[in-house]
């Protein structure tokens, strides 16, 4: 998380439940029963854990996210 956040260069907020495709889909499936009353009730569940807050210089994080993407660029077309 700190490494998104360095490199993207935003805060990145970690939720107190860390299994969010699973949450997704039980929020998902309580709307669609009814026990849940909408969106709103839904983002009264939601808690921050831990915030990420980047620290790497302007160049520094050019220079990783540059080496990110040569790296993203190696793994097209394995197959």
């Amino acid at each position: 998380m700190q490494f998104q956040a360095d490199i993207l260069g935003v805060p990145v907020i970690r939720p107190t439940i860390t299994e969010s495709t699973a949450l997704g889909a039980a929020y998902a499936a309580g709307l669609a029963m009814g026990f849940w009353g909408g969106l709103d009730e839904l983002s009264e569940h939601w808690e921050e854990d831990r915030r990420f807050e980047p620290t790497l210089p302007v160049d520094k994080r050019e220079e990783r996210h540059t080496e990110w993407q040569k790296a993203i660029t190696r793994t097209l077309d394995w197959a």
